[in-house]
This record gives C-alpha cells, sequence and structure tokens, in this order.
C-alpha cells in the first residue's frame, strides 16, 4: 500500500478517537464520581504531565531511530488505559490510569507529525514532496469531527461505557497501523548521541525553531479564549443554538479546506514569512471583531478566517519545522512544538482568558489580538532553514 495511505488510515484512526474522547473528557470524569474542582484538578496534572513526557519520549524515539515503534506501543497504551477507566470508580485509581493516560498518548501527535512530515519530504534533488501533508492533516481534522459526532451518539445511546470501548479500539487500530508507516530516514548515529538527552537542546539553537516556537505560541495560544468563550459570548447575546452550531461548523469546514486544497499551493506561493505574517495579521483582524461585536453577520465573516489562523500557520510551521530541524531531532521537535511550546501557552491562556472575560467580558479577546500583532515582527524573514 501506498505510504500516504498508510498514513490516512493512522490520522483517520487517532483523530477519530481524539474526537470521540475530548469533547466528553470531562464530563466522563465527572460521571465516574469526581467534583468539578477534581476534574478540573486532574485535568491540568494531565496537561503538566504531557509536557514531560512527549519530549522525552520524543528524545527516545530520536536517540534509537524507533520514531514507529514507539509511536505504536504509546498508542497501544493509551488504548489500555482507555479500557482501564471502566474499572470501579475510585479517585485514586482514576488518577493513576488518567497518568498513564496521559504520558502515552501525549507523544502520539509529535511522533506522527515527524514521521509523516519525513515521509512527504522529498529525496534530495527533487522538488516534488511525495505526498501533500495537509491531505494527511486535514483527514485527521475531518476524522475528529466524525468521532465527536458519534461519541455524542454513543454516550446518549450506550453510555460512556460505549465511548471508552470505541475510543480504546480507535487507538488500538492507530497502533497497529503505525507498524506498516514507514520510518524516518536519517543519518546513522553514534551510541553516546542516541543516549544524550541533552542533545535536544540544540533545537533551541537554531533560530527558526526559536521564532516558530514563539509565533505559534502567541497565535494558536490566543485561540484558547475563542475555544472557550466564543459560545458564553454568542449566548449571552441571544443567538440561538442553530445559528451557533452553523457558526462553529464554518471554522471547523475552513480549517479543513484549508488543510486539504488552499494551504500548501499558498505556502509554497508566498513562502513561510508572508504565510505567518498572514495568519498573525488575519488573527489580528478576527479577535479585534469579536471584542467588538457578535452580531450574526461579522460572526459568520470571520469564523472562516480560523482556516488561516489555525490550519495555514499550522502548515506553516511543520513546513519550517521539517526544512530547518536535523531528522535525528524530528520527534523531539514535534514534541517540544506541541507540547511545551503551543500546549502550555494554550493551557496559560485558557487560563488567563477565564479572569480576562470575567474582567472585561468579550473586550477580552482584544488582548488576543495583541498578542497576534507581537507575533508579527518575529515573522519577518523566517525562512524554512535554520539560520532564519
Amino acid at each position: 500500500m501506498n505510504p500516504f495511505f498508510r498514513f490516512l488510515l493512522l490520522y483517520a484512526a487517532m483523530y477519530a478517537a481524539f474526537g470521540l474522547a475530548s469533547p466528553f473528557t470531562p464530563a466522563l470524569l465527572h460521571e465516574r464520581g469526581l467534583g468539578v474542582s477534581s476534574v478540573g484538578l486532574f485535568l491540568g496534572l494531565g496537561t503538566a504531565i504531557r509536557a514531560i513526557s512527549a519530549p522525552l519520549a520524543g528524545r527516545v524515539a530520536d536517540g534509537f531511530a524507533a520514531l514507529r515503534p514507539t509511536l505504536s506501543v504509546c498508542a497501544a497504551l493509551a488504548g489500555f488505559a482507555s479500557l482501564l477507566l471502566l474499572l470501579p470508580r475510585q479517585p485514586l485509581l482514576l488518577l493513576a490510569i488518567l497518568f498513564l493516560y496521559s504520558v502515552a498518548l501525549a507523544p502520539v501527535v509529535p511522533l506522527s507529525d515527524a514521521l509523516a512530515l519525513g515521509a512527504a519530504k522529498p529525496d534530495p534533488g527533487q522538488a516534488k514532496p511525495h505526498f501533500s501533508y495537509g491531505w494527511v492533516r486535514g483527514t485527521g481534522s475531518a476524522a475528529f469531527i466524525l468521532g465527536a459526532l458519534g461519541g455524542g451518539q454513543a454516550i446518549a445511546g450506550f453510555g460512556f461505557s460505549a465511548l471508552l470501548i470505541a475510543s480504546a479500539v480507535l487507538l488500538f487500530a492507530a497502533a497497529l497501523a503505525a507498524w506498516f508507516v514507514p520510518e524516518l530516514r536519517r543519518e546513522d548515529r553514534s551510541p553516546q548521541d542516541r543516549t544524550d538527552f541533552r542533545a535536544g537542546l540544540a533545537l533551541f539553537q537554531i533560530p527558526a525553531f526559536r521564532r516558530v516556537l514563539i509565533i505559534a505560541a502567541l497565535v494558536l495560544g490566543g485561540h484558547a479564549m475563542h475555544d472557550n468563550f466564543a459560545v458564553i459570548r454568542w449566548r449571552e447575546e441571544g443567538i440561538d443554538p442553530r445559528t451557533i452550531s452553523i457558526l462553529w461548523s464554518e471554522s471547523v469546514a475552513a480549517e479543513v479546506i484549508v488543510f486539504f486544497f488552499i494551504g500548501e499551493p499558498l505556502l509554497r506561493r508566498i513562502g513561510p514569512a508572508a504565510a505567518a505574517a498572514l495568519c498573525a495579521g488575519t488573527a489580528t483582524v478576527r479577535w479585534l471583531v469579536m471584542g467588538a461585536t457578535a452580531a450574526v453577520p461579522a460572526m459568520a465573516v470571520i469564523e472562516p478566517l480560523h482556516g488561516i489562523t489555525f490550519a495555514l500557520l499550522h502548515l506553516t510551521c511543520m513546513r519550517v519545522l521539517t526544512a530547518a530541524v536535523p531528522p535525528h531531532l524530528a520527534a523531539t521537535a514535534q514534541a517540544v512544538f506541541g507540547t511545551v511550546g503551543v500546549g502550555l501557552a494554550t493551557s496559560a491562556l485558557t487560563l488567563a482568558s477565564g479572569e480576562l472575560y470575567s474582567l472585561f467580558a468579550a473586550r477580552g479577546f482584544w488582548v488576543m489580538a495583541a498578542l497576534s500583532v507581537v507575533a508579527l515582527p518575529l515573522t519577518r524573514g523566517l525562512r524554512a532553514d535554520p539560520g532564519s
């Protein structure tokens, strides 16, 4: 089977599992007997654990040139942890299971992206990539949507146990699919390089890596307020649930369209610097409008901008990381980018957005706009090479 289709199967299974579990995890923990404050504490601990486990797993995978088996084992362990949540409802047991789940799940996306980007990268002397990473990632986004829709139906019909079983099956399927994708191509490393965890610090000596990390933290992290308070804002303004659903669907549809059709051709045409500047500028406009009005026509215009502020920026960051980071640090770079950079920034801004919204209501979105403005100067001269 063509490597492209193997990655499609991997991303479809992986993101469908995420779609099943992610939107309903807080409700699942509450249903398992945790109070609201405990749910927040457990989820916060999970975020902290992922920020540690993903870079460590990425460094191990890089050191031993074993991204594919590491990915397969992590996905299988995450599926096993999902099944363990079917056990009796004891808080300490739940905490232990969530610890295993967070440790195992954190490296799955970074390892998958490192493998997919490496396989898509053209051979030396060739200009054309083997396949479009955007199509692979877009398949993941579409699978996430289907998983979220299926998760709601599963809970309504059979309860949370069916959700856990379905999520576990999909993660096991992802673990199996991971065995059949090609391993990352790289040069041989010495035994000392393989076991030296300090080698991962070399990432921060790459200017392009540092700049992309900061840009993504400011712009992608700024989406936290939208993800948590856009619906609250719209409901406060009297927008009915059906219209809210359409508005939210616009942003998701735009994301998929950019991943599939628009993002990579545009990125090839204008380059990483202009693409990153376009994303930061568009995010600035999006959050300024969000803070100024909740009128449905205005929201209908700006919600599809998610395709630029998220999907195009993701593709831009992946393009720069693939070109600027040496292959023997690819998994570590993806893990640091996704969990330490974007993940922790999103978590911090999620906490901050609650305070901002309570103090300033919708005008808190203007703080997110300011973060995007701060990112704009960093996009200047950004290139897909180590010296940019």
